[in-house]
C-alpha cells in the first residue's frame, strides 16, 4: 500500500503534519506527532510547566525560551501540591513512562548537534518520525531558522545512518540502548527550498502570527508584581467592581480587543525580491537561485544572492554584479547573514525570540480553521507597506495556475481513507492525513468560492442563467445554491429560469456527478415542468445543508469501498456556493455507464448494482435506514437502502462514490407537503428514537417473559421455567450487540411521505409510515418537552443564539422548531429572549443576503451600513408613501416571500435606499411566522437586546465592524466607516476523531465513579491522540484540557489545573473567538483556580473579563451572570470587602428574581449564600432568616428527606446556636460603642445600596437567586449537589462533588484564610442584631475579635464536611458547574 503512493501524495502527507517549513525533503513515510505535539505534557501524570520536548543543555535562558507552558504560572506550578488519594505520582525524569492504550511510550534524551555548533537535547520516542525531529528543531530558538539540512544518526556502535524524513527512528536504529546522537548537516538549496527558507525567515521576523491571550498577559503581569518588593499589596475594590458596565454593554467593545498585542519589533527596514530575478541563465549554471534586496535599520542597502550553498552579499548596484562585496558577508541561512551585516538586526531578532518565548506555545500555532471575527480593531491601524503580503496577494491567478501546481483533492482524500487503520499508530496517521487534507480543501474551496462570486473565475456553462453557472478551479467544482425561502432569482433571469435544461439544475447544489450523468442518461430535453420545479427546489439552502450532513454521516460510518466527496459550503456576499471534489473522469469522455445506483430523473429510472447495494445496506444499518423496495417509472420494483435521488457512481479510478445525500434521514412527518420536501429529521433524533424504541421493546419483552417464568413456577413446571429464563438471559446478552433486530434495532424508511412509489403490500407501507410518524411524534411530544424541562432546571444553559442552536441540534431538534420552543419557555425570560433573538436574526439574514446580492461592488459597505441602521436604528421612508408597500413582494409562491429587484429600481439611486425600518421589521415578522411559526409582540424591536442582535447577525453573515462604542438608541447608529470587512462563512465536512471522543466518554464515566487516576489517564490519551491528529488548536483538544483541569483540581493539584485550564482558554480564544461563551467560562474557571491558590487579585481580574464577555454573548440577564456574581462576591468576602460582596449578591438576587422565580431551587442556593455572608459579618438574625427561606424552598422542591434539605436544617441550628452565644455575651453587660454606632450610620448614608440589601434580605418572600453548582454543593451539601450542568458533565459534577467531600474529610485543599471584615461594618451589624432581640442596645456590643472567631467557628461546626476556611466558598464543584456549560448537550442525557 505504502509503496504505491505517489510522491505527490507523500508530500501532502508531509504537509499534513508539519506544513511547508519543517524541512527540505518531501519523500518517504510520515509517522509521529503533529505540530507542537508534546510527548511530556501529554503523557505525564502530573503536568509541569516546563513541558516542552526540547531542553537546551548549554544555555539556561534557552530552557526558558522553549518552555512548553510559558504562561506566567511557572512559579505556581513548581509549588504544585502533590496529588493525594486517587492520583498517582510521577517524576520529572524525561524517561518516565506512562501506559497508553496500546503499549508503553518511552521518552529518551537524544543530544543534537546543530549547524551553529550548539548542542541540544530532544526527548524522543522510538515511534517518532524524522519529521517529528525536524518540527522539534523548528520550534527551538537556536535552530528555528534552519530549514535546509540533513539529519545523521550516530549510534554507540559507531554506525552512521542518514535519516529519511518519513522513517520512524525505530526503523533505523534502537535509541533505547543509549549512546545515540543526532547531527544536523547542511544540505543544498533548490528553487523550492530556498523560497521556503525566505518565507520562514519572514515569519520569524514578524510577530503578526503571535496572538497573546489576555490570560497570559495577566499571569505574567501578576508574576512581575509579586516579584517587586512591596510592604503591603492592597486590592482596591473599585478596580474590579464592574457592575456598571453590564448596563453599558456597547462600552465593552472598546475593551474586548485591547488584549495585549505584541509590540512591533523591527529588525530590518525592508526585504523584497530583487528586480534582478530570475537569475540569468549563465548565473543559473553556477548555482544562483534568487536575488533579494534588503535595507537594514542602519540605512544600508544590500543585494543578496541566494545560491545552492547559501546566501552572500553581492556587489550589484544598478546592474547585476554577482561578485561578493568587500568585505565579504556570507552564511548558510538568511538570518545568519543579516546578523553579520547589521548589529541592530541581531539585537532586534533576540528581542523577538524573547517575546515569543514568553508566550504560550499554543499562541504561536496557526489554526487550520480560524473563526470569523465580528469585531475589528478601532481605531483602524495604519496600513503599512508589506512586500510579502503584496507578493502573496498578487500570486492568486484564478485559473491560470500551472496544471502541476493544482492538487488532486479527490485522490488525496480517498487515498488517505484507504490507509491501514488496524493499530493505534495507523489510525492516528490516517486521521491526521484526513484532517489535514480536508482542512486544506476547505481553505482552497473558500478562496475559489470568493473568486467565483467576485467573477474572477469563468463558468463552464456561460450561456445558462447566472445562478446556474458552474465552475471548476483548482480541481474543485463550484456551483450556486439558490435561497428558495425568498425565491430570489438572479437579475434578468426570472422569465427564463424554469426553461433551462434540467441537467444544469441538477447541479445547482454542487452535484458534479449529476451533471455528467444527466447529460449521458435518459434525461430528455422535454422533461415535465413538475420535474423541473422539483429540481429547482433541490437547489436550495436547505438541500445544500442536508447534503453536507448526509456526507458527514456516511463519512462517519466509514464503510470500506464506499466513498464520498470532499464538500464545503461557502456563504459570501449573499451567495451560497457549494464546493466539491471532482470524481475522476467525470468531466471527460462518455460516462453513460457510470451510474450504478439511484436515480437522476426523479425515480423514472432507478439504477441498481448488487455490489454497490451491499455496501449501501451496510451503511444503512448503522444509520438506522431500512432496506425497502421502490417502484420506478415502469413499475419495476428496485431494492434500495438509501433515498431514491441519491447517485451511486463508479469513477475512472474504479471507486464507488455515493452522493446527492439530501435525505439520509426520513422526512419529518410534522412537515409534509411539496413545500417541505427537504424538512427531514436530524440524525441525532433518529439515533435517540431508535434507542428509545429498543429500550421499550426490551423492557416489554423482559416483563412478559419474566411473568411467564413466574407463572410456570407457580404451576410447578420448573423445567419450562428454566427454559424461559435461559431464553431471557440469551436475549439480554444479544441486545447490546445490536445484532438482535427483534429486540434492539429499529429502521426507518427514508422514502416514505415522498412522491416516490413504494413497492410491497399496504400493510408494510403503512407500518413504515407509522414508524416515521412515531419518530415525528417522539420529537414533538418527548424530546422538545424534555428539552424545555432541562432549560427550566438549568441542566441546559445556552448563552447565546449559537449555543442555543447547538443545544437544539444535540437533542435532535431542528431549528424550524425554535418558535415552538420559544412559546413553551415564556416563563423563562432569558431563554425566550434568546429564541426570539435567534428567530429575528435568522429572518433578517435572508433579507440582508438578498440585498447584498443586488449590490454592486462599490455599494457593499454602504448597503450593509444602511441595512444595520434600518434594523437597529430608525430609517424613515424617503420616497413616496408607497415605498413601504414596495418592499413587500406581491408575487408569492408557495407562501415564500420574494424581493423583486425591479420593485426597488430607482433612477440614479441604489435599490437598498428604499428600505425603511418599518418595512424591514414587517417583513421579518412575516418571515418568522411563515418559517418558524412564531409571532413577535408589537414591541419586539424595542425589547430586543440590540448588541446581541448585531453580534449574531454579523457572525452569521461574516460582517466585521469596528470595536467602538455605539449609540444603539440613535436613529442612525452606524457609519460606513464602521464596516471593516465582509468574510465568507463556511460549513465543512472536516472529520472528527471518534476514538478520542470514546476515550473522553470513558474518562467521564471514570470520573463519575470517582476514579481520578483512570479518568486522568483516559483524558490524557484522548488529548495526546487529538493533538497528533488535529494539532493543538481544536475544540475537542480544549474539552480534553478542561476535563484534565477538572481531574487535577479535584485531586488537589490547583497549579496543574491552571496549566490545563490555560491551554483550554487559549484554544477557545483561537478556535471559537474572543467573546464565545466557552471562552468566558474558561476565564471563570481560571479565576476559581487562582482564588483557590490565594491569588484573589488575579482571580478577580479574570472574573472581570468573564463578566465582560458574558455581557456580549448573553447580556446582563442570564443565570450564568448571576452565578458569576456569586463567585465574585465570595472572592470579595474572603478579602474582607463585604461592601462589594453584598453589592454583587444583591445584584444576583435582582437578576434571578426576574429570571427563575421565587421558588426555584437555585433561589434557595442563593439564599444560603446570603446566609453564609451575613454569618461571616456577624449578622446572625439575617443568617437565620435567609437559611429558613432556603429550607422552605428545599422542602417544597426536594422534600424533607433529601440530604440537601437536612443540611439546610443543620445550618439553621448552627446559626441559632451562634446567635445564642452572642446573646449570652450581650447579657454580660457589654455595651455598644457610640462612636461605632455613628460610624455605622455614616456607612448607611454613604452606601444606600447596603440598606437595600438588608431590607431585601429581611423580606423572606420576594427574592430569589441563581448561583452556580459550586456554591450549592459547598453550602448545602457537596455529596448531593444541585443539578447545574449539561448532559454528561452534570453527572461528572455530582461525582466530583462526592470526591470533594472525601478530599475535605482527609484534609486536602484546606487553607487558612481568616476573613477580615471592616471594623465599622462589624459594629453596624452588632446594632442590627441587637435591634432584632429584646436585649437593650447597651448590651448589644461584641468585641471584634470574638465576632471574627465566632464567624469562622460557626461555619466550621455546621457540617463536618464543609469548612468555611476552605476557599472560596463553593469552589468544590465550581469547575463542574462552569465546565459543564462548555459541553454541548448530547441527544440523550442520563441523569
Amino acid at each position: 500500500m505504502w509503496e504505491n503512493l505517489c510522491s505527490f501524495l507523500d508530500y501532502v502527507m508531509y504537509l499534513s503534519a508539519y506544513g511547508p517549513m519543517a524541512g527540505k525533503s518531501n519523500k518517504g513515510k510520515n509517522r509521529g506527532r503533529a505540530v507542537n505535539s508534546n510527548p511530556v505534557s501529554t503523557l505525564e501524570i502530573e503536568p509541569k510547566p516546563h513541558d516542552s520536548s526540547i531542553s537546551i543543555s548549554d544555555d539556561p535562558e534557552a530552557v526558558k525560551a522553549s518552555n512548553g507552558d510559558g504562561n506566567g504560572v511557572e512559579d505556581v506550578t513548581n509549588k504544585s501540591p502533590s496529588v493525594e488519594g486517587d492520583m498517582a505520582h510521577s517524576t520529572n525524569n524525561p524517561t518516565t513512562t506512562t501506559k497508553q492504550t496500546e503499549g508503553d511510550l518511552n521518552l529518551y534524551s537524544i543530544p543534537v548537534k546543530a549547524l551553529s555548533g550548539e548542542k541540544l537535547e530532544l526527548q524522543l520516542s522510538p515511534g517518532d518520525s524524522v519529521m517529528d525531529v525536524r518540527q522539534f528543531l523548528l520550534d527551538a530558538p537556536e535552530t528555528c531558522f534552519f530549514t535546509c539540512y540533513n539529519l545523521i544518526l550516530h549510534t554507540k556502535e559507531g554506525f552512521v545512518h542518514h535519516l529519511e524524513d518519513y522513517n520512524e527512528i525505530s526503523e533505523v536504529a534502537d535509541i533505547t540502548t543509549g549512546g545515540c546522537c543526532l547531527e544536523m548537516v547542511t544540505a543544498l538549496y533548490d528553487d523550492r527550498s530556498i523560497r521556503s527558507h525566505i518565507r520562514r525567515a519572514r515569519e520569524l521576523l514578524s510577530l503578526s502570527n503571535l496572538q497573546t491571550s489576555l490570560a497570559t498577559h495577566m499571569a505574567l503581569q501578576h508574576e512581575s508584581t509579586q516579584q517587586k518588593p512591596t510592604d503591603n499589596v492592597k486590592i482596591e475594590a473599585s478596580e474590579h467592581d464592574r457592575l456598571a458596565f453590564m448596563e453599558d454593554i456597547t462600552g465593552v467593545l472598546l475593551d474586548l480587543l485591547t488584549s495585549p498585542s505584541s509590540k512591533d519589533i523591527k529588525c530590518v527596514e525592508n526585504i523584497v525580491f530583487s528586480t534582478f530575478n530570475p537569475p540569468p541563465s549563465y548565473r543559473r549554471l553556477v548555482g544562483d537561485l534568487i536575488y533579494m534586496d534588503v535595507v537594514s535599520l542602519e540605512g544600508n542597502k544590500y543585494c543578496i544572492t541566494g545560491t545552492t550553498r547559501g546566501f552572500y552579499v553581492n556587489s550589484s548596484t544598478s546592474i547585476l554584479e554577482p561578485k561578493p562585496c568587500k568585505p565579504a558577508y556570507e552564511a548558510s541561512t538568511l538570518i545568519g547573514l543579516f546578523q553579520k551585516v547589521s548589529s541592530k538586526f541581531k539585537k532586534g531578532f533576540r528581542e523577538i525570540l524573547d517575546q515569543k518565548a514568553c508566550a504560550h506555545p499554543f499562541e504561536s500555532v496557526q489554526s487550520l480553521l480560524p473563526p470569523n471575527t465580528w469585531l475589528g480593531v478601532y481605531p483602524i491601524p495604519d496600513h503599512k507597506r508589506d512586500p510579502a503580503r503584496a507578493e502573496d496577494a498578487l500570486s492568486l491567478s484564478f485559473g491560470s495556475e500551472l496544471i502541476g501546481m493544482q492538487r488532486d483533492w479527490n485522490e488525496e482524500l480517498q487515498s488517505c481513507r484507504e490507509f491501514p487503520h488496524n493499530t493505534l499508530q495507523e489510525r492516528i496517521l490516517r486521521g491526521r492525513a484526513l484532517y489535514k487534507v480536508t482542512c486544506d480543501f476547505v481553505d482552497a474551496a473558500v478562496k475559489g468560492a470568493i473568486g467565483v462570486i467576485n467573477r474572477c473565475i469563468p463558468p463552464i456553462n456561460p450561456t445558462d442563467p447566472e445562478c446556474f453557472h458552474m465552475y471548476v478551479h483548482n480541481n474543485i467544482f463550484f456551483s450556486f445554491a439558490v435561497d428558495s425561502d425568498l425565491g430570489h432569482i438572479s437579475k434578468n433571469q426570472e422569465g427564463s429560469l424554469q426553461l433551462k435544461s434540467q441537467d444544469v439544475a441538477d447541479n445547482c447544489v454542487g452535484k458534479v456527478s449529476c451533471d455528467s450523468v444527466a447529460k449521458t442518461s435518459d434525461l430528455s430535453a422535454d422533461a415535465s415542468a413538475e420535474v423541473k420545479i422539483s429540481d429547482n427546489e433541490q437547489a436550495t439552502y436547505a438541500s445544500a445543508n442536508n447534503d453536507l450532513k448526509g456526507t458527514k454521516a456516511y463519512q462517519e460510518v466509514d464503510i470500506p469501498g464506499l466513498y464520498n466527496l470532499a464538500m464545503a459550503i461557502v456563504d459570501y456576499r449573499g451567495y451560497r456556493v457549494v464546493a466539491q471534489s471532482i470524481i475522476p473522469g467525470i468531466l471527460q469522455g462518455d460516462k453513460s455507464n457510470s451510474l450504478l445506483y439511484g436515480s437522476v430523473d426523479n425515480g423514472k429510472k432507478i439504477s441498481w448494482n448488487e455490489s454497490f447495494h451491499a455496501k449501501v445496506v451496510e451503511a444503512a444499518k448503522r444509520l438506522h435506514l431500512k432496506e425497502h423496495a421502490v417502484l420506478d417509472g415502469s413499475g419495476n420494483a428496485v431494492k434500495l437502502a438509501a433515498p431514491v435521488e441519491c447517485k451511486g457512481i463508479v469513477g475512472s479510478d474504479d471507486r464507488h462514490y455515493l452522493l446527492d445525500l439530501m435525505r439520509v434521514t426520513p422526512r419529518d412527518a410534522n412537515y409534509v407537503g411539496p413545500a417541505y420536501r427537504f424538512c427531514v429529521l436530524r440524525p441525532e433524533l433518529v439515533a435517540a428514537f431508535c434507542e428509545a424504541e429498543a429500550g421499550e421493546r426490551s423492557t416489554a419483552s423482559s416483563t412478559a417473559q419474566a411473568a411467564e417464568a413466574s407463572n410456570s413456577q407457580d404451576t410447578g413446571n420448573a423445567e419450562v421455567s428454566t427454559e424461559v429464563q435461559s431464553k431471557l438471559e440469551e436475549q439480554s446478552d444479544l441486545a447490546p450487540d445490536g445484532n438482535n433486530t427483534a429486540y434492539k434495532e429499529t429502521f426507518l424508511n427514508p422514502n416514505v411521505f415522498t412522491e416516490f412509489k413504494l413497492a410491497g403490500n399496504q400493510e408494510e407501507i403503512a407500518a413504515d409510515e407509522a414508524v416515521v410518524k412515531k419518530a415525528g411524534s417522539f420529537l414533538v411530544d418527548v424530546v422538545i418537552p424534555k428539552f424545555v424541562q432541562d432549560l427550566c432546571l438549568l441542566d441546559i444553559s445556552p448563552m447565546d443564539g449559537q449555543t442555543l442552536v447547538d443545544a437544539l441540534h444535540a437533542h435532535g431538534i431542528n431549528v424550524r422548531y425554535i418558535g415552538k420552543v420559544a412559546n413553551m419557555v415564556k416563563h423563562l425570560p432569558h431563554v425566550w429572549d434568546m429564541c426570539s433573538t435567534e428567530i429575528i436574526v435568522r429572518s433578517a439574514k435572508h433579507f440582508l443576503k438578498d440585498l447584498l446580492r443586488e449590490c454592486e461592488d462599490h455599494d457593499i459597505g454602504p448597503a450593509i451600513t444602511y441595512f444595520l441602521n434600518c434594523f437597529i436604528g430608525s430609517v424613515l421612508p424617503v420616497g413616496s408613501k408607497g415605498s413601504f408597500d414596495s418592499l413587500q413582494s406581491k408575487a408569492q409562491k408557495k407562501g415564500r416571500m420574494r424581493w423583486s429587484h425591479e420593485e426597488f429600481s430607482m433612477k440614479n439611486q441604489p435599490a437598498y435606499t428604499l428600505l425603511t425600518s418599518e418595512a424591514l421589521w414587517s417583513c421579518i415578522q412575516e418571515f418568522a411566522i411563515f418559517k418558524y411559526k412564531f409571532d413577535f409582540p408589537d414591541d419586539a424591536k424595542t425589547r430586543v437586546k440590540k448588541i446581541s442582535v448585531v453580534r449574531n447577525l454579523c457572525q452569521k453573515v461574516g460582517i466585521t465592524i469596528a470595536a467602538r462604542k455605539y449609540d444603539l438608541d440613535a436613529l442612525v447608529p452606524f457609519q460606513t466607516s464602521d464596516i471593516l470587512n465582509l468574510e465568507p462563512v463556511v460549513k465543512h465536512s472536516v472529520p472528527s476523531c471518534s476514538e478520542a471522543k470514546d476515550l473522553m466518554e470513558s474518562g467521564k464515566a471514570r470520573l463519575v465513579e470517582g476514579s481520578l487516576n483512570d479518568a486522568y489517564t483516559l483524558f490524557s490519551e484522548a488529548f495526546s491522540m487529538l493533538q497528533q491528529i488535529t494539532g493543538p488548536l481544536h475544540r475537542d483538544v480544549a474539552n480534553c484540557c478542561r476535563y484534565l483541569a477538572m481531574v487535577l483540581y479535584h485531586a488537589g493539584d490547583l497549579a496543574g489545573a491552571i496549566v490545563q485550564q490555560h491551554k483550554e482558554l487559549i484554544i477557545n480564544e483561537r478556535c471559537l473567538g474572543l467573546d464565545h461563551p466557552d471562552t468566558a467560562h474558561s476565564y471563570g474557571n481560571m479565576a476559581l483556580f487562582y482564588h483557590g491558590l490565594n491569588q484573589t487579585e488575579l482571580a478577580l481580574r479574570h472574573m472581570s473579563r468573564t463578566l465582560q464577555l458574558l455581557s456580549l454573548s448573553s447580556g446582563p440577564d442570564h443565570p450564568d451572570v448571576a452565578a458569576t456574581f456569586i463567585n465574585v462576591a465570595m472572592m470579595y468576602q474572603d478579602l474582607g470587602n463585604m461592601k462589594s460582596a453584598l453589592r454583587y449578591l444583591q445584584e444576583a438576587l435582582k437578576k434571578n428574581e426576574r429570571l427563575l422565580g421565587p421558588e426555584h431551587i437555585q433561589t434557595a442556593v442563593c439564599y444560603h449564600a446570603l446566609a453564609i455572608a451575613f454569618n461571616c459579618m456577624g449578622a446572625f438574625k439575617l443568617s437565620i432568616q435567609h437559611e429558613k427561606k432556603t429550607y422552605e424552598i428545599l422542602v417544597k422542591q426536594l422534600g424533607e428527606e433529601d440530604p440537601r434539605t437536612q443540611d439546610s436544617e443543620n445550618w439553621i441550628k448552627n446559626f441559632t446556636l451562634r446567635e445564642q452565644q452572642v446573646n449570652a455575651q450581650k447579657q454580660k453587660g457589654q455595651a455598644v460603642d457610640p462612636t461605632s454606632a455613628l460610624k455605622a450610620i455614616d456607612i448607611l448614608k454613604a452606601n444606600p445600596e447596603l440598606v437595600q440589601a438588608f431590607q431585601a434580605a429581611a423580606r423572606s418572600g420576594n427574592a430569589n437567586s441563581t448561583v452556580n453548582k459550586s456554591l450549592s454543593a459547598a453550602v448545602i451539601g457537596e455529596a448531593a449537589a444541585l443539578p447545574r450542568g449539561r448532559g454528561v458533565d452534570e453527572r461528572a459534577a455530582r461525582a466530583a462533588a462526592e470526591i470533594r467531600r472525601k478530599a475535605a474529610a482527609r484534609g486536602i485543599l484546606l487553607r487558612q484564610n481568616v476573613v477580615q471584615p471592616l471594623p465599622p461594618l462589624s459594629q453596624l451589624l452588632n446594632i442590627i442584631n441587637s435591634s432584632s432581640s429584646a436585649a437593650p442596645v447597651g448590651q448589644a456590643h461584641e468585641l471584634k475579635g470574638e465576632i471574627l472567631d465566632g464567624a469562622v467557628k460557626s461555619s466550621n461546626d455546621a457540617n463536618g464536611s464543609v469548612h468555611r476556611d476552605q476557599a472560596p466558598v463553593g469552589l468544590g464543584t465550581a469547575l463542574a458547574s462552569l465546565g459543564s456549560k462548555k459541553q454541548k448537550t448530547k441527544s440523550k442525557t442520563t441523569v
